[in-house]
């Protein structure tokens, strides 16, 4: 089964996009971009789902930490975000994302994404 990290600081988004994924892979919801890279440590994910609007490290910021790290900077991924204007997708996508999902997603969409980039 893969493994799948899901990082949001909103709760609601973050239920409900583990909600979408479980059962079809082992999901870790974690709240804080921190929490992702210090569990990366330990778990490399297959993909990482990943919000870009959150407190202390934002995604775009994460997202470069990821790449720089030699065990880490071939896991796709996926930007997972509220924000929807196209230069944060740009942003995104430069700094290497393989895709970028706007929230409210439909749980179709998600995954059609994920096994596209598995």
């Amino acid at each position: 089964m893969k493994t799948i990290f899901v990082v949001d600081d909103n709760d609601t988004s973050l239920l409900a996009a583990k909600a979408a994924l479980d059962g079809r892979y082992k999901v870790y919801a974690l709240p804080a971009a921190e929490k992702m890279l210090k569990l990366a440590e330990k778990i490399l994910p297959d993909l990482i789902l990943l919000d870009v609007v959150m407190p202390e490290i934002d995604g775009f910021e994460a997202m470069r930490r990821l790449k720089a790290d030699e065990r880490l900077k071939q896991v796709p991924v996926i930007f997972l975000s509220g924000k929807d204007d196209e230069e944060s997708e740009k942003q995104g996508l430069e700094l290497g994302a393989a895709g970028f999902i706007h929230k409210p997603f439909s749980r179709l969409a998600l995954i059609e994404q994920l096994e596209a980039h598995l």
